[in-house]
């Protein structure tokens, strides 16, 4: 009955974070701006493994701080194949932010974390080993934008994806 009522109550705290809170958008290494990433990389195909490129890599020092975009509750921190150590997190307006290829995670789970907080720090983790340390981010709508449907490679995974270029110069 206690572990029911934990869950029913970080439910709800997701809930309330999804809904209400406000975006207060921090781009997400230390440092960095909009000339550390290119701004055309974003659904650029082909690209790998992966087909399309469903995010923007900022570029910067291996152990240079990531920090959160916004408001919002850690959902996931681990290590998978293609991103590496990644951090994934639910902020405003029920959107998804994902940071990957750290060289170290420094939130856990189910933590709640405010705009501008350090997460980790940029590495060439999973699949960007060899390759230039950044930080990988994508950012994901948990409803689809349906008029963002369109009949090219991918069409419908597009009504998902934010790009990541725009909304950090919306700062």
């Amino acid at each position: 009955m206690k572990i029911a009522k934990i869950l029913g109550l970080t439910l709800l705290a997701v809930l309330v974070a999804g809904l209400l809170l406000p975006e207060r958008i921090q781009i997400p290494v230390a440092g960095a701006s909009a000339k550390d990433w290119n701004s055309k990389s974003f659904w650029f195909e082909p690209w790998g493994s992966s087909g399309v490129h469903k995010g923007i890599d900022i570029f910067g020092k291996t152990g240079t701080p990531v920090l959160s975009t916004t408001d919002g509750v850690v959902l996931f921190t681990g290590e998978i194949a293609k991103g590496g150590k990644v951090v994934l997190m639910l902020g405003p307006r029920w959107r998804l932010h994902y940071f990957a290829h750290l060289d170290s995670i420094g939130t856990d789970a189910l933590s709640f974390v405010a705009s501008g907080e350090a997460i980790g720090t940029l590495g060439a983790s999973g699949n960007a080993q060899g390759k230039p340390p950044h930080l990988h981010y994508s950012i994901v709508r948990m409803l689809p934008v349906l008029w963002k449907v369109d009949g090219a490679t991918q069409g419908v995974k597009k009504a998902f994806f934010i790009d990541p270029h725009a909304y950090l110069l919306e700062r």
